[in-house]
């Protein structure tokens, strides 16, 4: 009897099940419409170029720090006078900043070389005598005694000695001896002197000068007074 019960609720059930998956089929509704497909147009990357579509742009209108001092400046004007600023273009302005300051450093820069020469600017002690050029390059027109004379006077014997070595060189020139030109050194010198016993003096005269100039050595009154007696033997030679 169970038995017979239990295969009664098991066909009972599967009719059960049968029916529902009838009714929803029955159920679902098919759609017979047309589906449209769109498509990006041709060319889209190029309609949407250009700043305005450039996001990574920060256009929060930042300024730099001229173009902020200018725009309170002309807004103070502005304020005062009453007149309008809007028409001002602040980024061509700091152009024409920009541009005269440049003019104004470069006219200092010029006027400062035009007063203080290159060559002034990284003077030696040599270059700091007065018209001392001069001097080397025109020994024929130079009067040495007198350049002596002012040389001793201030104790500079160092000077002394290298005006001592130009008016030697100026009489050898006017003696024919030898034929000076400032861009020749000793050596082009002694080559030029014939007789050997000039040319001896001559070189100990050059050894001298050699020794207190470019050797930058001390030199006190007596050994300018030793050193001046050898220039004076070779300025009263007559031959060479």
């Amino acid at each position: 009897m169970n038995n017979k019960k239990y295969h009664i609720s098991l066909i009972t059930f599967g009719l059960f099940l049968c029916n529902s998956y009838s009714f929803s089929q029955d159920s679902i509704q098919k759609d017979s419409s047309n589906i449209k497909v769109l498509y990006f147009k041709d060319a889209i990357k190029e309609r949407y170029k250009g700043d305005d579509f450039n996001y990574s742009i920060n256009d929060t209108g930042g300024i730099n720090l001229l173009q902020r001092v200018l725009q309170k400046f002309f807004g103070w004007l502005s304020d005062v006078f009453g007149f309008d600023i809007d028409f001002i273009n602040y980024k061509t302005l700091e152009y024409i900043v920009y541009g005269f300051l440049g003019i104004a450093a470069l006219y200092l820069i010029i006027k400062f070389l035009m007063q203080s020469p290159i060559n002034s600017v990284f003077k030696t002690e040599v270059q700091d005598i007065s018209n001392f050029k001069y001097v080397e390059e025109n020994i024929k027109d130079v009067n040495f005694d007198h350049l002596i004379e002012a040389a001793l006077k201030e104790n500079n014997y160092r000077l002394a000695t290298r005006y001592l070595y130009l008016k030697s060189l100026k009489l050898l020139t006017n003696k024919n001896i030898i034929e000076w030109h400032y861009d020749k050194t000793n050596s082009d010198y002694i080559n030029e002197i014939k007789d050997e016993h000039t040319k001896s003096v001559f070189k100990r005269i050059s050894y001298l000068y050699d020794y207190v100039w470019y050797g930058e050595f001390p030199i006190d009154e007596a050994i300018y007074t030793k050193n001046q007696s050898d220039f004076d033997k070779l300025n009263a030679l007559q031959h060479g």
